[in-house]
């Protein structure tokens, strides 16, 4: 069914290569240019019939509804939570992803998080800048040898974390609720509190929505005690930041690394005020490497389906 010139509503803007084919192959609709969204509704909505948007970016279902001729919504990213899948799935639309090629690029960001609040690696340059290195010795941190790092979410990702982290010669625990996995050496634990307390440094990396929503809250935090840390590659909405702010000015903990919030793009003043947190511009999969693979999977994606009606890599609804 190849229809090279299908309609498509690109969301927000895009990785410059991805933006560059579509412009190519389809007709696009940039909805952030639109200034009438009504209007353009009503002239253009029959004639769109997929939508190329972002985990960031999401959906609005509001909008989706003015589009009755829609059949897939193509997502850059790897995480979903921000698109209606419900919604999706009572109407009969397709969705896709960006799985696997950005594993990498994320793990190396949890790491370089465990590193940073390790060894102090931000209060150290601070340190330098300052001018302070010549009055004072610069405060101890601590190893990854031999401590534990607890992963929240064993999946691909967390997989190639865990690996990275062995590699580190770092003991290997997990949280999954029921059974252990078969295929993995690591240990498991079905209660992330006691998790939580095993853990050196606990890292999350399980996909956002309502299932995981404050999965990290007051009592996993209080669990995972004053010497231990928090890495989160998740999303926000996993953590109770609230709880996270009080714990860490009470110093239940030691300190986090977060390179994903609650209310993107705005920070509670009360993490940037601490040197015991590392705060990163949800940078995860911010390669040029990794997101020119992303770009390329959407393409694929969208390609595929107005060729002949498959998805690459379809999320299962």
């Amino acid at each position: 069914m190849s229809d090279k010139k299908a309609d498509v509503l690109v969301w927000g803007p895009m990785h410059a290569a991805l933006t560059q084919n579509l412009d190519r192959d389809f007709t696009v609709h940039n909805r952030w240019e639109i200034k009438d969204l009504d209007a353009w509704a009503t002239e253009h909505g029959d004639k769109v019939r997929g939508v190329i948007t972002s985990g960031v970016y999401g959906t609005d279902n509001a909008l989706l509804e003015r589009l009755p001729n829609l059949q897939v919504v193509n997502s850059f990213g790897v995480g979903y939570d921000a698109v209606d899948t419900a919604y999706l799935a009572r109407r009969g639309i397709q969705l896709s992803n960006t799985p696997d090629v950005l594993n990498n690029a994320v793990a190396e960001t949890a790491m370089a998080l465990m590193l940073c609040v390790s060894r102090r690696i931000s209060q150290a340059e601070r340190f330098v800048r300052a001018g302070q290195w010549p009055s004072g010795k610069f405060p101890l941190g601590n190893d990854l040898s031999g401590k534990t790092c607890g992963i929240v979410g064993l999946g691909k990702i967390g997989k190639t974390i865990a690996k990275r982290a062995a590699a580190f010669d770092m003991n290997i625990a997990y949280f999954r609720r029921g059974q252990p996995y078969a295929d993995v050496p690591y240990t498991h634990y079905a209660d992330l509190q006691e998790l939580a307390r095993a853990s050196d440094y606990l890292i999350v990396i399980v996909p956002g929505g309502p299932d995981t929503q404050h999965l990290i809250n007051r009592d996993v935090l209080k669990a995972l005690g004053p010497k231990s840390y928090l890495i989160n590659v998740a999303r926000g909405s996993v953590v109770d930041e609230k709880a996270l702010v009080a714990s860490l000015l009470e110093s239940e903990i030691a300190g986090a690394g977060l390179d994903v919030f609650e209310d993107e793009p705005n920070v509670p003043a009360e993490l940037m005020s601490l040197d015991s947190v590392v705060l990163t511009p949800h940078i995860g999969s911010g390669t040029y490497e990794t997101r020119q693979a992303m770009a390329d999977l959407v393409f694929a994606n969208v390609s595929a389906y107005f060729a002949d009606g498959s998805l690459v890599t379809p999320v299962q609804l």
